[in-house]
């Protein structure tokens, strides 16, 4: 495994060297410009400087490449389960083999540290391998209803579309093939536009590693692409990462040209509950942990709301305030670095605008609270923990995709509770407790898809990760992710 240089002189040299190149869209198996031959920008948010050209596709592009895909979909379908598992486990063993070029994109194009892109480029190959590996589990079932023969068989949807977000570029690009093409699926993946430069370049090695238009990659500079594709007659099965924003507009559109199963992994405004009798330097910990400042809080899961007890508040606070203190901003292709900027300016502005108007309600600024002026000039926020919030402010009920905490403090569980489900959202939840019947308690009565006890942020391989109320449909990363991709058909053979 190509593990990489280990100074930021030579990341940067390798980041040129990637850089030097023409991008292209990955369609029925070879890189093409888009049909206009139109480009867009692509600033890094480490000193706003332009980067890269990249194709600005449309309508056209999003077409073909679904109908290119069909034929290979067809074929793919009829290859034998472990012929398929072997071919996605050898573009698994080809991304280890440039992990770190993944992740240097990654690091330069989304401003995420070097050393986080490289985690997420190892998960990206753990759920490839996993998936693999799941393909005899999509089979179906014999019913004894009568004494003739009563069966059920799996079948993939053909072509399926995922759109993913910014935030984890690579990860997501990779991973979320993973279970469609284990389902016998051809897939056109559409990476966001802000951070399309490593899933290019997975459409490239996929166009090496498996049989040519089975994975196709299309971006465009706005809505464009993502809509044709969603609403592209011969696209059945969609999976979408991203804002509950735009989650509904795919549902929306989706509806008018048929009808499509859909699987959306969307927002949150997650809470972590903290109970008198927990360890506050653990809480204080997992606060920041579950937050994920190490790429600044641009993460759906994040535990964006610190419900603690009165008890225990002032000292989980001054641990926080202490654990943060003395944080660097460097360079993303730093391997020191620790936490990355903003993706980009309006990101940024819209995250400090949060902050600001929280200060002008009232609350208590702890940590944090302001941009860095940073030697390279990145869009680097703070972590900010903002005490004595009500849940009814904007800081603590919507989404901010930025390195915002807000706090707020209870007695009485019941309130807690409430206050933790008063919010559209369901993804995660965390319980802080060394009482299980508490932890459990609590747990089940968060309105979640997913629940940390005595932690927060991790996820793990195998375990279905999805949302509740306008946090999603479907769950990921476990084997209903794997069966989604399939749909059934039922056999009767009257004997």
């Amino acid at each position: 495994m190509n593990t990489g240089p280990r100074t930021l002189a030579d990341n940067e040299a390798r980041v040129a060297d990637l850089l030097d190149r023409e991008w292209r869209l990955s369609i029925g198996g070879v890189g093409v410009p888009a049909v206009t031959g139109a480009i867009y920008t692509l600033t890094t948010p480490y000193g706003e400087r332009e980067i890269a050209q990249v194709p600005d596709g449309a309508t056209a592009d999003a077409a073909r490449a679904v109908e290119a895909a069909c034929g290979p979909a067809e074929a793919w379908a009829r290859e034998p389960v472990l012929s398929r598992a072997a071919k996605m486990m050898a573009l698994a063993d080809a991304i280890e083999e440039r992990a770190l070029d993944f992740a240097l994109l990654d690091a330069i194009d989304g401003g995420a540290p070097i050393g986080i892109m490289q985690l997420d480029v190892t998960m990206a190959v753990e759920a490839l391998r996993y998936f693999a590996g799941l393909g005899m589990e999509a089979k179906g079932f014999t019913v004894r209803s009568t004494q003739n023969f009563h069966f059920t068989e799996r079948y993939p949807f053909g072509v399926v579309v995922k759109i993913v977000p910014f935030n984890h570029p690579f990860l997501f690009a990779a991973s979320k093939i993973a279970a469609p093409l284990a389902a016998g699926n051809a897939v056109v993946l559409k990476p966001a536009e802000a951070t399309p430069l490593s899933a290019l370049m997975l459409g490239e090695l996929c166009d090496q590693m498996l049989p040519r238009g089975l994975v196709s990659v299309v971006v465009g500079d706005g809505p464009e692409v993502p809509n044709a594709l969603v609403r592209h007659p011969l696209v059945r099965r969609i999976g979408f990462t991203g804002s509950d924003v735009v989650g509904r507009a795919i549902q929306r559109s989706a509806a008018e040209v048929g009808v499509k199963n859909i699987t959306l992994e969307l927002g949150g405004k997650n809470a972590l509950i903290a109970f008198p009798d927990a360890d506050p330097v653990e809480v204080a910990r997992g606060a920041i942990m579950g937050m994920n400042f190490t790429w600044s809080g641009q993460s759906c899961g994040s535990t964006s709301r610190l419900i603690v007890h009165e008890d225990i508040a002032d000292e989980v606070l001054g641990h926080i305030a202490d654990q943060l203190r003395g944080r660097q901003f460097l360079s993303p292709l730093d391997p020191a670095a620790v936490q990355g900027t903003m993706v980009n300016r309006k990101q940024f502005e819209r995250a400090l605008g949060y902050i600001d108007g929280a200060i002008a309600q009232g609350a208590q600024l702890v940590t944090g609270g302001a941009k860095v002026d940073s030697e390279g000039g990145g869009l680097f926020i703070q972590p900010t923990f903002l005490d004595r919030v009500a849940p009814d402010w904007p800081v603590a009920c919507e989404e901010i995709f930025g390195p915002v905490v807000s706090v707020l403090r209870w007695t009485d569980e019941a309130e807690a509770i409430r206050i933790a489900n008063s919010v559209d959202y369901g993804l995660t939840g965390s319980v802080f407790t060394n009482d299980i019947r508490t932890a459990h308690h609590v747990a089940r009565a968060l309105e979640t898809g997913f629940v940390w006890i005595n932690g927060a942020g991790p996820h793990y391989l195998g375990l279905p990760y999805g949302g509740w109320k306008d946090s999603g449909l479907g769950a990921e990363e476990g084997i209903d992710e794997l069966i989604s991709y399939t749909q059934s058909k039922s056999v009767s053979v009257l004997l």
